[in-house]
């Protein structure tokens, strides 16, 4: 079974994520050694500065989606992480975020993500402020926490490294018009997940005060395939007052 996949533009989002509380997104275990923390954030290896991947991002959003739209936990990941996962073209979580063909379903195709999410790079002016701060780290804090054996009381200290609370990065996520149709949902879904996320948590320890961020989207530009093919010039989506699905639509028309 194959199916078509029409590019029709692409939507590139630009906005600002701020870290609102401590942020922690864990790096490999080979960095433990070098601050002497429990858990390390994950580094730019050239600059050293923390960043947000855009894997930890979209899984974040994608998982939100799932759960508020009420989608079956259908797929069992490698990890033991439960998911939902279809081929059903019209399944908003699946055509938004992407997914695989079931090995028993010889029927089926993959659905490949509309989404790209960059990377989110630590902004230069976060960058400067977090130089000044002295500190074991550069660019993050070392937050102590305590675990309490519930019968004897005794306390476990443990140090968690985190990027502090002020700090800002820069994010882009593109969409890829595929449908007329479903495109205003889809981005309307994203920008709904963002605020979601800012009621919610990114990275770890979101239970216990980590990852609160806020989002600002600074600008979104349309760019359909005629600007890729002939030159045409980028569109800027007219984001006042409107959602992100509703300043797309008078660019799809025609």
């Amino acid at each position: 079974m194959t199916r078509t996949r029409p590019l029709i533009g692409k939507v590139i989002i630009d906005g600002n994520i701020l870290c609102k509380t401590g942020l922690h997104i864990g790096g490999s275990e080979s960095a433990l050694a070098i601050g002497g923390v429990d858990s390390a954030v994950i580094r730019d290896p050239l600059t050293g500065r923390p960043y947000i991947p855009g894997s930890s991002l979209k899984g974040k959003l994608r998982s939100l989606l799932e759960r508020a739209l009420e989608k079956d936990f259908n797929r069992n990941g490698g990890s033991g992480i439960r998911r939902h996962e279809c081929n059903d073209p019209s399944c908003p979580v699946c055509r938004l975020f992407g997914a695989s063909v079931d090995a028993q379903d010889v029927n089926g195709c993959n659905l490949p993500s509309r989404l790209i999410v960059r990377d989110a790079f630590l902004n230069d002016e976060s960058a400067a402020e977090l130089e000044e701060i002295e500190g074991n780290l550069p660019y993050t804090e070392e937050k102590t926490e305590n675990g309490l054996d519930r019968v004897t009381c005794a306390a476990n200290p443990r140090q968690i490294e985190r990027v502090p609370a002020g700090a800002g990065f820069d994010f882009q996520i593109i969409y890829s018009v595929e449908d007329r149709d479903q495109a205003a949902e889809d981005l309307d879904h994203l920008e709904a997940l963002l605020r979601l996320l800012e009621d919610d948590a990114l990275g770890g320890g979101g239970s216990r005060g980590n990852g609160r961020v806020t989002f600002t989207v600074k600008q979104a530009l349309y760019r359909h395939r005629k600007h890729y093919l002939q030159g045409e010039e980028a569109r800027r989506l007219e984001l006042e007052g409107h959602s992100l699905g509703e300043a797309l639509q008078p660019h799809l028309k025609g």
